[in-house]
């Protein structure tokens, strides 16, 4: 049995996921942005939801929690590290835990670099990463509080998961990653074949997310900082990652 997975839009540009158990119709919501778009989609599959994952502590991923509809009855997740910006925790967890949602399991890892304390779940079995904003497509999140150092750590982390892992993350940035990533790789044929999937989704109001983890090794320059072909690219061959990692990010914050 594999959970299904349902990728609800909410506010501008942010997403929400539903995973749910087809045989019990139990199912699960990691971060709420905004209630109604996720009450709606619950209510749309018919399923009966029981709990509540939270990434990290940003508003745009937990204002919508008090909406949901059952919301005094839900079981929320989070980090203990965060426990203190996060709602109030029935379950708080860290690296290594193991947690178990809609019948399967789900391992928990420390991604932090956009916040410390930012994690995402790992459901092997059905083939999820739910990464908000560490891991994005096409992209990683700010450093808001983390060091490159961090966040290089992270990225290497979720790199190391299977590669056909689905990497649900928390925006619809895709395009203006695309962008930038062009400039460090504009010679990548797999990033230039993405990117005019990406322009034809965004045409027709489709998302770009989730990606394969697959598709983001060979074109997201985030996770591509010990690459021999991107350090070349921009000059820094004999570079040591971190260092790319940070420059990277840098010309990011700038673009």
């Amino acid at each position: 049995m594999t959970l299904t997975l349902t990728t609800v839009p909410c506010l501008a540009d942010n997403y929400a996921f539903i995973i749910g158990n087809p045989a019990t119709k139990e199912a699960a919501v990691i971060d709420v942005p905004q209630a109604a778009p996720i009450n709606a989609a619950i209510l749309a599959g018919g399923w009966h939801l029981t709990t509540v994952l939270l990434t990290h502590h940003h508003w745009d991923h937990i204002d919508g929690l008090d909406g949901l509809t059952n919301s005094a009855d839900l079981h929320i997740i989070g980090a203990a590290a965060d426990a203190h910006r996060l709602p109030a925790l029935r379950t708080a967890v860290a690296e290594g835990d193991t947690i178990h949602v809609c019948g399967e399991d789900a391992q928990i890892l420390d991604v932090s670099g956009h916040t410390v304390g930012h994690i995402a779940y790992h459901f092997a079995q059905s083939g999820f990463a739910f990464t908000a904003d560490s891991l994005m497509a096409l992209g990683c999140g700010r450093l808001f509080e983390g060091t490159p150092a961090q966040m290089w750590e992270s990225m290497q982390k979720l790199r190391a998961l299977p590669p056909e892992t689905l990497i649900c993350s928390g925006h619809e940035y895709t395009a203006s990653n695309a962008a930038f990533a062009l400039t460090l790789e504009p010679d990548n044929a797999d990033l230039r074949s993405r990117v005019e999937t990406i322009k034809t989704a965004r045409l027709n109001s489709e998302p770009t997310v989730p990606s394969t983890l697959a598709v983001e090794q060979q074109t997201n320059p985030f996770l591509r900082a010990d690459v021999p072909a991107l350090k070349h690219a921009i000059g820094m061959d004999n570079a040591d990652s971190t260092t790319v990692y940070a420059e990277i990010r840098a010309r990011k914050d700038r673009f």
